[in-house]
């Protein structure tokens, strides 16, 4: 397994219009142990930086492209917005060939104000065939994230894959958000080990209410806050232990959601992860 650092880490910095892709790889390169990074495509922005560039520092700082993340959300009631997120999709499948990446993150939708479920099931269906078969022709696999409440827990996702029914939709596999669906990680982890083709490496602890930092609702009403890998109640450790064991041998991302600063939080997520990893190793 080999570990890459998400942009979305440290999106403070790009939402301040700080850094661009070219100054997280920079970052990246020199302050942590990462082999790749996770680009996103709410932050690409081939009219600010071109790909040219990103590709320059990319090999200047010995990193790959492990995956590109799309946030769509194919829940949506209008038929043209559907068609703008499978646009996303598609956008995010070009820029990961374009750097000779194998996975595009993917989610299914979010609730939305008078939408049931089975509706909103059939859309996500449709919408997530459509990319499969894209992304297949271009020789990249979307891996469906299980990532917010509406169909979050790991047999919504299973029963997705199973009825996109393509080689080219698999599971991104991220151990904190089961917590937000009321659902264990290991358990989980049972259920979509087969499936899972691409890891995000993430820690959440429970907090009390009124919890100062920035904190997510669970389904339970529960609140948790990120946490540095191995500070949290997700263990990473056992879970990146199980996945060796079941064969998986690909990209685990640290995707680091904490309220300490994002640079430092990366960096000692990324620590935590290689040290695991090879602890890992050198048992089996």
């Amino acid at each position: 397994m080999k570990t890459s650092l998400s942009v979305w880490s440290c999106h403070k910095y790009f939402y301040d219009q700080t850094w661009k892709n070219v100054e997280f790889i920079r970052f990246t390169g020199q302050n942590t142990r990462a082999e790749g990074i996770e680009l996103l495509h709410r932050f690409w922005y081939p009219e600010a930086e071109s790909r040219n560039e990103i590709e320059r520092a990319l090999q200047q700082e010995g990193l790959e492209v492990a995956c590109v993340g799309a946030s769509n959300n194919f829940a949506l009631p209008d038929a043209s917005g559907r068609a703008e997120q499978l646009r996303h999709i598609t956008e995010s499948v070009d820029i990961a060939a374009g750097f000779g990446a194998k996975t595009v993150r993917v989610f299914s939708g979010n609730r939305q104000e008078g939408v049931d479920f089975e509706t909103a099931r059939g859309w996500i269906l449709e919408g997530l065939k459509a990319a499969a078969e894209y992304a297949g022709s271009r020789g990249v696999v979307l891996c469906l994230e299980n990532h917010g409440l509406f169909a979050g827990k790991s047999a919504q996702v299973l029963d997705i894959i199973r009825d996109v029914n393509s080689e080219a939709l698999r599971s991104t596999f991220d151990m904190g958000n089961f917590l937000l669906v009321d659902e264990q990680p290991a358990d989980a982890l049972s259920t979509l080990l087969p499936v899972v083709a691409h890891v995000h490496a993430k820690d959440f602890v429970q907090v009390a209410e009124g919890f100062a930092g920035e904190t997510y609702m669970a389904l339970s009403g529960d609140r948790y806050a990120g946490k540095v890998l191995g500070e949290g109640g997700v263990d990473v450790k056992a879970l990146l232990s199980r996945l060796h064991t079941g064969g998986y041998a690909d990209w685990v991302t640290v995707e680091y959601e904490g309220n300490d600063e994002q640079k430092l939080g990366s960096i000692q997520s990324v620590a935590y992860v290689k040290k695991a990893l090879e602890s890992i190793k050198q048992t089996n």
